[in-house]
């Protein structure tokens, strides 16, 4: 999750995303004890979003490694000084790997880690890197591009809604995706998006998600960190595309797929490295490619047919045979952004500025 805007329009020109983790300092020596591994995160652990995925993947860990680790998770944290505190509390408890995601903990964590240069740090969603602190994050984008035809295929009225957290490059990534994906197989979908400027607010996730109901909104997206709008949409007897987790449960007639973040084998995988000796600091953005990102869990309504192009295409996204971000790309106000025959690079995804033709609203700022 991101909080800091203006550091994250400043990341873009900065991160320079690889799937494989880069060079500089290995760790020095095996460990032979149990290794203490600890997370923290933004929100509580509820029964499904942002940080339910991130505690998936700490359990994931366990479960690959058994006694080999042990770890510790502080739940519920707030961005800056809250944050600098429970991250400097695991390394004095003698946390030898520390996960932060979230991107308001990449300041504390690197303030952390200067302090702690035996200790590893792992910033989730950040951009700056360290002898001892490596960052990563996944291209939730390639997600949104499948949910946006599974959207496309279901709409009745050809009206979407996206409900968003901050104007980020990241949220803006996943509108624009999903339109695209959505526009690719029934051109007249529009979308309509409102902003929140908060990531998890339950309250004011589920307003939005009304008022765009009363706008003839029949599916659904959102990039906020609760179950509320899914909850809203089957209340509201309309469609969801779930965001973090599978929530049929909340859900369980109006989710029509998810787009999931799956930590757990890069979670796991670094706990080895640092376990083992092998650690080193990079960068790391992956897809569906890399297994970190994948959607499915259709709900009831979904046609098998529509099933089955969507998994085709997933197939096709991670052997970069489909690139949702492949031109022609005209923004909401008619300019051209990208030509037909050519894809966006990874520095113009990550510095994305625009919505696409068929977003229905501006950038607020």
């Amino acid at each position: 999750m991101y909080k800091n805007l203006a550091a994250t329009l400043v990341a873009a020109c900065f991160f320079l995303p690889a799937v494989q983790a880069q060079t500089p300092t290995p760790t020095p020596s095996k460990l032979t004890e149990p290794i203490k591994a600890g997370f923290v995160f933004v929100s509580p652990i509820t029964e499904a979003g942002w940080t339910k995925q991130h505690d998936e993947g700490r359990k994931a860990v366990e479960k690959a490694l058994g006694d080999q680790v042990k770890t510790t998770f502080v739940a519920d944290v707030a961005e800056g000084a809250d944050a600098e505190r429970v991250i400097r509390d695991l390394a004095q408890q003698g946390h030898q790997i520390i996960f932060t995601p979230s991107f308001g903990y990449m300041e504390p964590t690197l303030k952390v880690a200067k302090e702690f240069p035996n200790v590893k740090f792992e910033s989730v969603t950040g951009f700056k890197t360290a002898a001892n602190v490596a960052a990563s994050n996944a291209r939730y984008y390639e997600g949104r591009y499948l949910a946006g035809i599974a959207a496309g295929r279901m709409t009745k009225s050809n009206v979407a809604g996206y409900v968003a957290g901050f104007p980020i490059p990241e949220v803006l990534q996943g509108i624009n995706a999903f339109t695209l994906g959505m526009r690719s197989v029934n051109p007249q979908a529009t979308v309509k998006v409102v902003w929140l400027n908060a990531w998890f607010d339950p309250p004011k996730e589920r307003e939005a998600a009304m008022a765009l109901f009363n706008q003839d909104v029949d599916v659904i997206a959102f990039h906020t960190g609760s179950t509320a709008v899914m909850a809203a949409a089957q209340e509201r007897g309309k469609m969801a595309v779930a965001y973090h987790s599978d929530m049929r449960k909340v859900g369980p007639d109006a989710q029509i797929i998810a787009v999931t973040h799956q930590w757990g084998d890069y979670y796991t995988a670094r706990v080895k490295a640092a376990l083992n000796g092998s650690w080193t600091s990079g960068s790391v953005w992956g897809g569906v490619k890399d297994g970190m990102i994948r959607v499915g869990d259709f709900g009831p309504k979904v046609p098998k047919a529509v099933q089955d192009e969507i998994m085709a295409k997933q197939k096709a996204v991670g052997s970069g045979q489909l690139r949702p971000f492949a031109g022609p790309i005209t923004d909401n106000e008619g300019k051209l952004v990208l030509p037909a025959g050519q894809a966006l690079s990874d520095a113009q995804i990550l510095g994305m500025n625009y919505m696409v033709q068929g977003v229905v609203g501006r950038i607020s700022r």
